[in-house]
């Protein structure tokens, strides 16, 4: 859906003085370009420790004892961080998911989420032996899996929560597809939409932006934000709306007061092309906005992205334009009938990501259970991300369980599945 290509983000691996760069190595498995460069002095890996000083006398003809030490280093195995995500599944997957009491397909929807976090610190693990790196591996899914544990039940639709849509102007989407579900599960909902020829498209952003910082002052009500449309990783590209200023909304309407920034009653949803990298760089840019503002950040909104990283979106075009992620919302919780009290974002990491995981994929059926799918378009795989807040204690556990150091940089969010 996204008009212009931005550019690519890249993962590394490390080889003495050298950086091997990976062009767009995603979840989606696209081929990656690889050139060496000399990487700069500063961030070359450090160099093995001397030898130690030869032993003045031996008490036998066998090795000396510096030989076995530097046996003994030579036979642990080390693994590189996996280059991508196909390497990570066939270097990491098996052993850490026979580790873990989940089903297949409760691992299949973290695996992702465990690949992208320890590409994020991939230094926290270079040094580590075969044998370490899989029990931190372990310990990090665990993480992941008990946060989805604790936030399922969270309400993102429902009684008594107020919706603000922004839906993009040049295609046939139609405000019923949020005002339905607000109606069926009693909620208020404010939709905007260039409609008319005299309306411009700052106008009408500018007005979406003025509900948003309402929905942010402290004390508001719980709101979720839905944006449909063109997207790009700093831009909500239907409106020309920058990733820093969306930020800037967020974190100024939360701090009016002098108050701590707390968005922690909001939650934002975006389906358009690679929205999952515009999530990242929007809690990014919050949390770089309150360390110039000197606040302190609380808690982060919920956010929910319908495509992964560095993945386009997909649409049925026809007499309405509707995203496939959204389509599947729809599909799921207004036609489909009894429909649940409220949706939860259990629901969106569970129920529209099974939905969403059959796009570009063939489910592979033994008797009568799917036991694995077939990749047969990468173009048209489109897995949803959902983001959630994390407070001081839980970046303190995951900084613990990365081996990282207490002030390390640690983001107040994290993808889980």
């Amino acid at each position: 859906m996204a008009i212009a290509q931005p550019e690519r983000k890249c993962v590394y691996l490390y080889s003495s003085d050298r950086i091997i760069t990976c062009q767009a190595a995603s979840q989606s498995g696209r081929g990656c370009y690889a050139q060496p460069v000399v990487l700069p002095e500063h961030q070359r890996p450090k160099p093995m420790p001397p030898a130690a000083p030869p032993l003045t006398a031996s008490v036998t003809r066998g090795p000396s004892l510096r030989h076995l030490a530097v046996a003994a280093i030579l036979v642990i195995p080390r693994l590189s961080v996996a280059a991508d995500f196909a390497s990570f599944q066939e270097q990491d997957s098996s052993a850490v998911a026979k580790a873990l009491p989940l089903t297949a397909k409760q691992y299949r929807q973290i695996e992702p989420s465990l690949y992208y976090l320890i590409q994020q610190h991939a230094e926290a693990l270079a040094d580590l032996s075969a044998e370490q790196r899989q029990d931190r591996l372990v310990k990090l899914a665990a993480f992941i899996e008990a946060k989805r544990k604790a936030v399922a039940t969270a309400q993102v639709i429902g009684p008594g929560q107020s919706l603000i849509g922004l839906l993009d102007p040049d295609h046939g989407l139609d405000p019923r597809e949020i005002s339905a579900l607000a109606q069926a599960y009693r909620c208020t909902a404010t939709i905007f939409k260039k409609t008319e020829p005299t309306q411009t498209l700052t106008e009408v952003g500018d007005a979406f932006l003025e509900a948003v910082a309402a929905a942010a002052r402290p004390g508001g009500s719980p709101t979720t934000v839905i944006v449909l449309g063109h997207g790009l990783p700093e831009e909500i590209q239907s409106y020309h709306i920058p990733v820093n200023r969306l930020a800037e909304t967020l974190v100024v309407a939360a701090a009016i007061d002098g108050s701590n920034v707390n968005l922690g009653h909001l939650t934002i949803i975006c389906d358009d092309c690679y929205s999952a990298d515009f999530m990242i760089n929007l809690g990014r840019q919050m949390t770089q906005l309150c360390r110039e503002r000197s606040v302190s950040l609380t808690r982060m909104p919920t956010l929910i992205a319908g495509t992964n990283r560095d993945c386009v979106g997909h649409a049925d075009v026809g007499l309405n334009f509707v995203p496939h992620f959204w389509r599947n919302v729809i599909e799921l919780f207004y036609i489909r009938k009894p429909r649940p009290a409220a949706i939860t974002l259990g629901d969106f990491f569970e129920k529209v990501d099974n939905m969403m995981y059959g796009y570009g994929r063939r489910p592979i059926i033994q008797g009568s259970k799917v036991v694995s799918y077939q990749l047969l378009d990468p173009k048209m795989v489109q897995d949803p991300v959902v983001f959630v807040p994390l407070d001081e204690t839980d970046q303190a556990t995951l900084k613990a369980l990365l081996g990282l150091g207490k002030t390390a940089d640690c983001d107040p969010f994290l993808d889980i599945g």
